[in-house]
């Protein structure tokens, strides 16, 4: 990476170093073009930095920290990225823990799930055995743009009807007791949307899918491994990365054929208003952004002491109790309320990777919902659900790092208000995201291209928006209609050493086009 750029004519300029604008950069790259991307951090990963937020030592996911699309993505998948980064799967993808020392745990092994949860054990094989028997097919469903011809339309049928029903007011039929409906709440309510909700029933189904066809995987080392894994490939082939550079003005660029923004959609209107027509503009304007995070980071003494030891077997914990529980919570943040007690979504890591903290310590990452724009200091709230379910956790605190909404936004300019997905993932902004095309990646203005969250197919660290823009710029700017090949070169590529990685039985198959 270099630190200041030259003035030279490029193919294509990427402005944004998240995993949708790496993906984008190194897939042009690939195939033979001069890209440049310039980052305005010191560092490059946008959502995907580790750094030591808390104390020396403890290294931290400074937002995505568990990837269950890293198996599934097309885009990595083609890149082959677990190979590339060695991952963790635990056995459990992810836990809820519930009154009374109960937890229900969403296991990788779906049989064992079911077992696990008794008498609804049939009706959960049942929702969700269909689709993690098609989980690759669930994958090219939802991670392209809705207007589309489905390529699996019996698949895409069933996803939707399931989304309809689970994201409808019946939401609680199928189960007897409280363990399943408060699994899927838990992934539900990971959108920051009111639940119930079809696009928070549709989108936690692709994540109750992938837990049990591949399962939540966490990169050894934390969520930058990915990154530096993304940026070595576009620097092998010839691109460059250019840091501490924020753009406020394409003037400033050095002249190129194609612009792709990894930016919230409003950013990208901003630099690019002179080359866009006013409709697609007004257009923009009513793009919506959803509900905020804040964000808590703890370094600790010893492991979380769960009551209930079973939820050291995942490294994903989603705290928010019963169904009824964690909609309540969610649903007084859409109406722009703080919740008490609130949803609070965990991740351990240091329980697998050794790697995050020094010896005999752990670090601990934990956000919960809050309002768009809030101000809000909420880690008291957040100890004391935590506190709730592990007594003795708030003594094992040695350090801590936080984030309120409005401090997300001035970290990363993307998540406006505290919003991480850049626009809120409501059912009508998935269709038209940011706006109803066949290829909303292409803007209208000359070499213009988008690939952020704000642009299909949404929010999650998978590198298809990225993947997608570079696709439609190819075709339309350089009359290339053949994708390059991503597979990891010589030395690309890392050697498993213990029984912690990714087991064959899980390593995804070669993929087709997504």
């Amino acid at each position: 990476m270099s630190s200041s750029p030259s003035a030279d004519r490029l193919d294509a300029i990427v402005i944004g170093s998240g995993p949708n604008g790496l993906s984008a950069a190194v897939t042009l790259a690939r195939a033979g073009l001069s890209v440049r991307v310039y980052e305005r951090n010191a560092t490059i990963g946008g959502g995907l930095r580790t750094e030591e937020l808390t104390l020396p030592g403890f290294r931290h996911d400074i937002c995505s920290a568990v990837h269950p699309l890293a198996f599934a993505s097309g885009f990595f998948r083609k890149f082959g990225l677990d190979r590339r980064v060695p991952f963790i799967v635990p056995t459990a993808s992810y836990g809820n823990p519930l009154e009374g020392g109960r937890v229900a745990m969403a296991y990788l092994d779906l049989e064992r799930t079911a077992d696990a949860l008794g008498v609804d054990g049939p009706a959960w094989r049942a929702l969700l055995g269909p689709l993690v028997r098609q989980a690759d097919a669930v994958a090219q469903f939802t991670g392209s743009a809705l207007l589309q011809v489905p390529r699996h339309p019996l698949v895409a049928a069933r996803f939707g009807l399931t989304a309809l029903a689970e994201g409808g007011p019946w939401w609680d039929l199928p189960f007897r007791t409280e363990s399943p409906g408060a699994l899927l709440a838990g992934v539900f309510a990971h959108t920051t949307l009111p639940l119930p909700s079809v696009a928070g029933a549709a989108a936690g189904l692709t994540l109750a899918t992938y837990a049990h066809a591949r399962g939540w995987p966490i990169p050894v080392g934390g969520s930058q491994a990915i990154a530096d894994a993304m940026v070595a490939d576009l620097e092998a082939h010839g691109g460059e990365v250019v840091t501490g550079t924020p753009v406020e003005s394409l003037a400033d660029l050095p002249d190129a054929r194609v612009v792709v923004f990894d930016t919230h959609v409003a950013d990208a209107a901003r630099l690019g208003e002179d080359r866009l027509p006013g409709g697609y503009l007004r257009r923009i304007g009513r793009f919506r952004d959803g509900n905020g995070v804040f964000k808590a980071d703890f370094a600790l003494s010893g492991p979380v002491p769960w009551t209930n030891p079973e939820l050291a077997e995942t490294a994903t914990v989603h705290l928010g109790g019963s169904r009824r529980e964690v909609a309540r919570a969610e649903n007084e943040v859409a109406a722009g309320r703080e919740s008490d007690p609130p949803y609070v979504l965990l991740s351990q890591p240091s329980l697998f990777d050794a790697s995050r903290a020094p010896a005999g310590k752990h670090v601990l990452w934990a956000y919960t919902h809050v309002p768009r724009g809030s101000t809000v200091d909420r880690t008291e709230a957040i100890i004391r659900r935590i506190e709730h379910f592990a007594p003795g956790f708030r003594d094992l605190i040695i350090g801590t790092s936080t984030m309120t909404a409005v401090q997300m936004e001035q970290h990363n300019p993307n998540y406006i208000g505290g919003d991480i997905s850049a626009g809120s993932p409501d059912f009508g902004q998935l269709v038209a995201r940011p706006v109803l095309s066949s290829d909303p990646w292409r803007m209208p203005g000359r070499g213009l291209y988008l690939a952020s969250a704000s642009v299909a197919p949404g929010p999650g660290v998978h590198g298809l928006g990225g993947y997608y823009a570079a696709r439609s710029a190819l075709r339309h700017e350089f009359g290339v209609t053949r994708m390059p090949d991503l597979a990891p070169g010589p030395g690309q590529t890392f050697t498993p050493s213990g029984p912690s990685l990714i087991p064959d039985a899980i390593l995804p198959p070669t993929p087709r086009e997504p």
